[in-house]
C-alpha cells in the first residue's frame, strides 16, 4: 500500500508541476546571446579539451547534471562545499561523482570572458550536453537562464537520488513527483551508455541478492560470470563499464543489454518490468531505426527545467563551490 501512495501522491505533484505548461518563465536558448555571447562556445572548448585527454570523465559529467537536478532541482546545489561535510556531495549516493574540478574549469574560464554573468547551473547543464556530443552522442539546444541555489544538503540528497536499487515503481514515482514522464524515465536511464560504476552499486545482484548468498534470477548468468572476474565479495572499490564494449561511445547499445538481460543495475533490469518502458527498450533495441538520440535531447531538456531558479531568485555564483 506503501508504494501505491507515494504513487498517487507522486502524480498529483506532476500534474501541479506541469500546470506550468512547459518552458518555466526566465528559461530559453540563448539566454546569453548579448551580455555573453562566446559562453557556449568557451564551455563547448573546454570540455573538449577535457575529454580529449581524460575521455572518461564523460559519463561522470552527465551524471552531474543528473545528480544536481533531482535535489532542489537544476541550480548547482550538487557543487557547493560544506565545511562540516553537510552537503550533498557528501551524502553516500554522491561520493562517487567525479568531474567537480572540471566544472570549476570550466567556470573560471567563463569568468574571465564575463564576470558574474552565467551560473554554475548552466554550467552544469551546457557541460551535460557537451559531454554527450563529445562521445558521439545527440547535439540538443540548451536553454539556459538558470540562477544557483545557495542551500546544498545531504539529507535532501538521501531523500530524492533514485538508487541504483530502486524498482520500477520507485523510480515511476520518483520521475512523477520532479515532473517528468515514464519516457522520460527510460530515456534518461539510457545515459548509461557512456561510464563506468563502482562494484558497490551492484555487488549484491552477484552475492547475496536475497541475504542467502545468490544471485539475481533477473541477470543473465553468463554476465554475472563476467562480473564476478571484476567484482569479488564485498569489493566496494573496484569499476566496470556500465556499457561493455562501448562505455566511451553514446549510442543504443544500453537498450539492447538490458533486453538481455545485462543492465548492470536492478533500476536498468526494472525497465523490463513495466509494459510502457518495456516496450520503450524492446524499439531501441531493434533494427528497425532507434528514435533515442532525439528522445535524449527532448528529456534532457525536460529534466534541465526541473526547479530551476530564474529572474531575481538564487544568485550568479562566482565560484561554484561557495555562495557569494
Amino acid at each position: 500500500m506503501t508504494s501505491f501512495f507515494l504513487l498517487v501522491k507522486a502524480i498529483f505533484l506532476a500534474f501541479i508541476f506541469n500546470l506550468a505548461n512547459g518552458q518555466p518563465e526566465g528559461l530559453k536558448i540563448g539566454f546569453y546571446e548579448k551580455t555573453c555571447p562566446y559562453a557556449e562556445v568557451i564551455v563547448k572548448k573546454t570540455v573538449d579539451q577535457v575529454l580529449s585527454v581524460a575521455p572518461s570523465l564523460s559519463g561522470p559529467l552527465l551524471r552531474l547534471h543528473f545528480h544536481d537536478c533531482f535535489v532542489r532541482g537544476c541550480e548547482a546545489s550538487v557543487l557547493l562545499n560544506s565545511p562540516t561535510h553537510e552537503a550533498e556531495k557528501d551524502a553516500v549516493p554522491n561520493q562517487t561523482l567525479r568531474g567537480f574540478h572540471i566544472i570549476d574549469k570550466v567556470k573560471s574560464a567563463v569568468e574571465e570572458e564575463c564576470p558574474g554573468t552565467v551560473s554554475c547551473a548552466d554550467i552544469l547543464a551546457l557541460v551535460a550536453r557537451d559531454a554527450t556530443v563529445a562521445t558521439m552522442g545527440p547535439f540538443y539546444e540548451v536553454e539556459t537562464g538558470r540562477r544557483d541555489g545557495r542551500v546544498s544538503n545531504l539529507t535532501e540528497a538521501l531523500n530524492n537520488l533514485i538508487p541504483p536499487t530502486a524498482n520500477i515503481s520507485r523510480q515511476k514515482a520518483g520521475f512523477l513527483e520532479k515532473g517528468l514522464s515514464v519516457k522520460d524515465l527510460v530515456v534518461l536511464s539510457g545515459g548509461h551508455t557512456i561510464g563506468i560504476s563502482h562494484c558497490s552499486s551492484f555487488n549484491n545482484r552477484l552475492y547475496n541478492f536475497t541475504g542467502k548468498g545468490d544471485t539475481d534470477p533477473t541477470l543473465d548468468p553468463h554476465y554475472i560470470a563476467r562480473l564476478k572476474l571484476a567484482c569479488k565479495p564485498g569489493d566496494q572499490n573496484s569499476i566496470v563499464e556500465m556499457d561493455p564494449g562501448s562505455f566511451l561511445t553514446f549510442d543504443a547499445d544500453y537498450f539492447v543489454d538490458v533486453e538481455k538481460r545485462r543492465g548492470l543495475f536492478q533500476s536498468d533490469a526494472a525497465l523490463l518490468d513495466d509494459s510502457e518502458t518495456k516496450t520503450y527498450v524492446e524499439l531501441q533495441a531493434s533494427t528497425h531505426g532507434s528514435t533515442f538520440f532525439e528522445d535524449f535531447g527532448v528529456s534532457m531538456v525536460n529534466m534541465g527545467r526541473i526547479g530551476v531558479l530564474t529572474g531575481d531568485t538564487g544568485e550568479i555564483r562566482k565560484v561554484c563551490t561557495v555562495v557569494n
